[in-house]
């Protein structure tokens, strides 16, 4: 082989051509990939099969959610996770929350906490590392089950029919943009004034201003509030039922409570040997609700975590989850497996690169919740596959519920939220250590806080 120099040269390109030419795999594959795709080029019908979502055993779950075209998917999947003690205690054969009531006070929350960010660095130059990443994030839709805690024990929670859906709930994008722009306009003006001399004082009055902005275009893309609501509905006997003048905090103690959510860890589980195993990590200023606890959790070994998950769907208990949903999986299908597709049979193989790898180069993370309702088991009692309860309706996968692999979850799964009482005691030691501040441009953090 030439020398290779810093610029791509014609002899290099003639050589990558040749080799190209004499590989008659790529003849044969090149055709079939222009036409369809690599997905569909390199589908493995045999995994296909081995998904028969058939599962032994399941936890209750309600009828397919969908959060169309949006990023609400961490509080889909924590409100699907706890509905099924609604469903219980009203009888019912599905429920639903609201998620537009806790979508509207996310946003003025985020909005809040991110001006006053900006208060805190306005001194700061521009090209700080955590000042750009306070400016890359104002009112995004993306967040951790650690941002649902505090909204629901803050404001409630109501069923769908107080809060329905809106155009902008499911697009949200252009509404998302419109307050991103007055933020960052607010923001220049907080550290303009910073500059001039201005104390706290006058910049939270600028910041009550550009709140006020938020909540008015909040109002007109989700609608008002609810602070009162009446709820009807038909149980599993078709008997009539009429729940009046509720408010969304007294709804949310009687079918739910604080202490059920208080009960609830959220396990990490970074592939990377960065962080000691038993200990809270921290990341930072991540909160959706200023006066909140910044976001994290217990770290563990993925083995640990699966356990966990385990123990809770058995107990009838689904379990909230984060995952790369982007990896081998095929969506109309609903299959997430890692030899769902045959890519290095027609692709240059991969050859090894490790989980931890992934993760630290940032081409894997955490990018989407969902719940894990289900699981079948071998006759040893390992897990096989697992019911997951995804929020992207009923079109894909079997009515909104998908099939994953084990060998999917230990590759692809970083989070879980579960009761206490499946954590082994010697990790559960580390909640009462001192927790670990994990900087903001950690990968860990940036991967943590997109889904």
């Amino acid at each position: 082989m030439a020398d290779v120099t810093q610029k791509i040269t014609s002899k290099q390109l003639e050589r990558y051509a040749k080799a190209y030419a004499q590989n008659p795999i790529n003849q044969a594959t090149e055709a079939a990939i222009m036409g369809v795709g690599i997905d569909q080029s390199t589908l493995n019908p045999a995994t296909v099969k081995q998904h028969t979502f058939l599962f032994s055993d399941e936890c209750k779950q309600g009828e397919p959610t969908n959060q169309r075209k949006s990023g609400r998917c961490w509080y889909f999947a924590a409100l699907n996770s706890l509905r099924q003690m609604v469903m219980e205690k009203l009888n019912v054969e599905s429920f639903e929350f609201s998620e537009t009531h806790l979508y509207f006070y996310d946003k003025l929350e985020k909005a809040n906490t991110f001006l006053e960010n900006v208060i805190k660095t306005a001194d700061r130059d521009l090209l700080d590392r955590e000042t750009q990443l306070i400016f890359d994030a104002t009112v995004y839709d993306g967040g951790y089950w650690n941002y649902f805690v505090p909204l629901c024990k803050k404001y409630g929670l109501v069923p769908k029919a107080a809060a329905p859906e809106s155009f902008h709930s499911g697009e949200s994008y252009m509404f998302t943009k419109q307050m991103d722009y007055r933020l960052k306009r607010s923001a220049m003006a907080i550290r303009k004034a910073k500059a001039e001399g201005a104390e706290n004082k006058e910049l939270r009055k600028l910041k009550d201003s550009a709140l006020e902005e938020v909540y008015n275009i909040a109002v007109k893309s989700l609608g008002h509030p609810v602070t009162e609501f009446n709820f009807s509905y038909r149980d599993k006997d078709k008997k009539f039922h009429r729940l009046e003048k509720l408010t969304p905090l007294e709804f949310f103690e009687q079918y739910i409570g604080a202490e059920e959510l208080d009960k609830r860890i959220n396990l990490i589980s970074d592939p990377r040997d960065l962080y000691p195993h038993g200990r809270v990590l921290e990341l930072a200023d991540a909160r959706s609700v200023y006066e909140a606890a910044p976001a994290g959790g217990l770290n563990v070994p993925i083995e640990v975590l699966a356990e966990a998950v385990l123990a809770s769907v058995k107990d009838g208990v689904p379990v909230w989850y984060a995952c790369d949903v982007g990896k081998d999986i095929d969506r109309k299908l609903g299959i997430l497996d890692k030899q769902l597709f045959n890519y290095d049979e027609v692709l240059p193989p991969i050859g090894e690169f490790t989980k931890a790898e992934r993760f630290a180069c940032g081409y894997s993370g955490a990018t989407h919740a969902m719940n894990i309702t289900g699981v079948d088991l071998d006759e040893a009692g390992k897990p096989l596959f697992w019911k997951v309860e995804n929020s992207w309706g009923d079109d894909l996968g079997k009515k909104g519920t998908f099939s994953m692999s084990h060998e999917w979850f230990i590759e692809y799964t970083f989070e879980a939220i579960v009761d206490k009482k499946y954590i082994p005691e010697e990790y559960l030691k580390g909640l009462e250590e001192e927790a670990i501040t994990i900087p903001p441009w950690d990968n860990l953090a940036l991967s943590l806080c997109n889904h």
